[in-house]
Formats: C-alpha cells, sequence, structure tokens
C-alpha cells in the first residue's frame, strides 16, 4: 500500500482495509502509520528483558503476555472487523482471557508497553497515549532507552492520573499490580545506545 499524504488525511481506514496491506502497519483514527523499519538492538534488548521479567510475574496469575507483532483492535462500537484503530505494542498484559482470539486482541489490554525509538517516539507520546487512555488501558508504560527511564501512567476515574518515572538504578514499580517489582538495572543493562 502506498499512501500519500494527502489521501491519508481525506480518507479513513478499518480493519477491513488493514489486513489486505502488505508490510506491518497500524491504524489510529483511521489513519495508517507504517511500522519502523527493523527496531535496533538495544529497543530489542529492552523488549525482551521486560517480556522475561512480565512473563514470570503473569506464568500463575491467569494473564497473557504477548509481545509485538500482535494486533489489538479498538473500536467504539465494538466492531472489531470494521475497527479504525489497530496497534501493535511493543508488549501487552491481557487478563481477560476471552479478548483473545486468532486475529489478535479484541478491547483494550490490562496494560502496554511501548519502547521508544527516534522514528516512534511522537507518535508513542502522543497519538497511542491518547488512544490508550480513551479506550481504558489501565496502565501505560512508556520506555525511554536514551534516558534510561520509564514512564508509568495508571488509570483513574478520568483516564491516566497516576505518573511516575523510574530511572536506570531504580525498580519500575507497577500500579496496577502492586506485587510487580522490576529491576531496572537488569532491563536496561546494555552497554550500547540508541
Amino acid at each position: 500500500m502506498d499512501v500519500k499524504p494527502t489521501e491519508r488525511q481525506k480518507k479513513r481506514y478499518t480493519y477491513q482495509d488493514y489486513v489486505k496491506w502488505d508490510g506491518r502497519w497500524e491504524l489510529i483514527n483511521g489513519v495508517p502509520y507504517n511500522m519502523a523499519p527493523a527496531p535496533s538492538f538495544v529497543h530489542q534488548s529492552i523488549v525482551g528483558e521486560l517480556y522475561v521479567a512480565l512473563r514470570a510475574f503473569f506464568r500463575e496469575k491467569g494473564c497473557t503476555v504477548v509481545m509485538a507483532p500482535f494486533d489489538i483492535r479498538l473500536d467504539e462500537q465494538g466492531d472489531y472487523e470494521q475497527a479504525k484503530h489497530v496497534v501493535q505494542p511493543d508488549i501487552c498484559v491481557i487478563c481477560d482471557q476471552s479478548q483473545i482470539g486468532s486475529r489478535g486482541c479484541d478491547g483494550p489490554p490490562d496494560l502496554v508497553v511501548e519502547v521508544l525509538s527516534p522514528s516512534t517516539a511522537l507518535k508513542d507520546r502522543n497519538e497511542k497515549y491518547m488512544l490508550y487512555e480513551q479506550f481504558g488501558v489501565k496502565e501505560y508504560w512508556i520506555v525511554d532507552p536514551l534516558h534510561r527511564t520509564v514512564e508509568v501512567y495508571g488509570r483513574g476515574e478520568k483516564g491516566y492520573e497516576k505518573r511516575n518515572v523510574f530511572g536506570e538504578r531504580d525498580a519500575l514499580v507497577s500500579f496496577l499490580f502492586a506485587e510487580l517489582s522490576i529491576p531496572l538495572a537488569d532491563v536496561f543493562q546494555s552497554n550500547h545506545r540508541e
């Protein structure tokens, strides 16, 4: 699929269009975003470390931990075949197993993790932040490999109301899962930088 910026602003797409495209894409408000080229070593190392820590924590808790590429379909009317939002977070935790199907997850995961890269940082901090907040993702982690920090946003009655920032010498503590603590020295262990 080749979408020119002027066409992109006019036409809105749905999941039915999305499944026909080659390559990796995301849809936010019906607008297609071509996924960045292959992530860096540092990005993948951080995703791997977080996945291992989350998988170990959730193994006996009835929640599923999934890494990208894995479609999360979000739709205001719950019509996931016509969803105008399809995203592929780096990691997500889904505790309601009925949301998981052969085509991905229908509805918001409980926890979403996005690891920033130069080409995705603005989208992760803006469009995706607002999308996850709108659809009720209970906790959102934004991992910044350059500054070696993790911002944790927790949901309140009016959207994301809590925020903590953890550095590489800290242990990240979840708002949603009080027993979940991850030493970030392990996550940011790579000496390589983006």
